[in-house]
């Protein structure tokens, strides 16, 4: 390690800590310890800033720029299209990101929001670049440290940044969304992806009182992380922590494509209750997606006017919203009155007083999450 990495890895701990992402003096000391740049040794991608659909540039670990960057407080998408990778192209790439090194400051909250002690055995559901899994095992020893990945090629670039870094945690290529019995059970788990559905397998893995950290958001594109508490009964219960955090879904839980459209114009329309407008609003999108999980939001252009969709792909359910002057209306198909669903819940969290995300009580256990928030007086 040289002199500039240990200042630039003392810079981002201080930093860290005034932004109130490191609380306490063991992550601030993993932060100072762990060097970021050993994770991004392939380089990364950056947005070329222009006009247009986007498109990443590698950066590589020649370029002048690349050392200091592994320590900005950023996110860096480190794969394109599930298998492209910096050194892969020299030019420019045009299709979406599906992994990447999260920004410390999140990195290190989540950390902080798991309130390990020393002794807890920890399982990380996706290892990523490696890094969180390396600040884990600086706080609580290899040995201790459990991180599962997907993408084999992913977990072997992890793997190298770990041990140049000093560190040996057991790294497991395989499903995350099912844990990994053999090391557990285990006193805290850490998800760096989000899901749909936590799965059951975790609530099993985890002792009695153990936290799960988890992103838990749906189809819409509004998650929230959530703290968790193991109990008796196979429920997991908690809070959302708010900060709108956002993670890549887990794989297997990613949206299915939408395929031909159903009919939409034979049905009856009735006046909505509601704008689809409101699903332009974090919060209230996350409640509606509690009432439809698996709906897409779809804009769709037809006879000069623009309506939107609502599509549960696989039950095929479907709302189709257009507007009439100051009025919208809604038709609706298939086994799930999408929309009616979504006035419900919506009509209720605005009349009482559309309360903070993280005042909601949320469970999750064998039927699915269930959240209830503060009543209107």
């Amino acid at each position: 390690m040289t002199t500039d990495d240990a200042a630039l890895r003392s810079a981002l701990a201080e930093q860290l800590t005034a932004g109130g992402h490191i609380r306490t003096e063991p992550w601030r000391d993993a932060a100072r310890a762990v060097p970021r740049h050993e994770f991004l040794r392939g380089g990364f991608f950056e947005q070329v800033r222009r006009p247009g659909p986007a498109a990443w540039r590698p950066v590589l670990a020649d370029d002048s720029e690349w050392l200091a960057s592994c320590y900005r407080d950023e996110s860096l998408v480190t794969q394109i299209a599930g298998t492209v990778v910096p050194d892969d192209i020299s030019g420019e790439i045009r299709r979406e990101p599906t992994s990447s090194s999260t920004l410390p400051g999140l990195v290190l909250r989540m950390l902080e929001d798991l309130e390990v002690a020393d002794g807890h055995r920890v399982l990380e559901i996706g290892t990523g670049t490696g890094y969180s899994a390396g600040l884990l095992s600086h706080r609580l020893g290899d040995e201790l440290v459990t991180s599962v990945e997907v993408d084999p090629d992913m977990s072997a670039r992890a793997a190298a940044g770990l041990w140049a870094a000093g560190f040996e945690p057991h790294l497991v290529v395989g499903d995350g969304l099912l844990g990994y019995p053999p090391d557990g059970p285990y006193d805290r788990l850490v998800a760096t992806c989000g899901v749909v559905d936590l799965p059951a397998t975790w609530l099993d893995q985890v002792r009695p009182r153990g936290i799960i950290l988890a992103t838990l958001g749906g189809w819409l594109q509004s998650s929230e992380l959530a703290r968790l508490t193991v109990g008796e009964d196979g429920t997991a219960r908690g809070h959302f922590l708010g900060g709108h955090v956002s993670f890549m879904l887990a794989r297997p839980q990613l949206p299915p494509p939408v395929g031909v459209l159903p009919d939409i114009d034979g049905t009856t329309e009735r006046v909505a209750k509601i704008s689809p407008d409101v699903l332009d609003d974090w919060d209230t999108r996350f409640v509606a997606q509690l009432a439809a999980p698996r709906a897409q939001r779809l804009a769709l252009e037809r006879d000069g006017v623009t309506e939107t969709v609502l599509l549960d792909a696989a039950a095929g359910s479907w709302a189709a919203l257009r507007q009439m002057g100051r009025t919208w209306t809604v038709r609706q198909g298939g086994p799930d009155a999408l929309w009616d669903a979504v006035e419900d819940s919506v009509g209720r969290y605005v009349s009482d007083g559309a309360p903070d995300l993280t005042r909601f009580e949320i469970a999750v256990g064998p039927g699915g999450l269930s959240a209830t928030w503060p009543r209107a007086a």
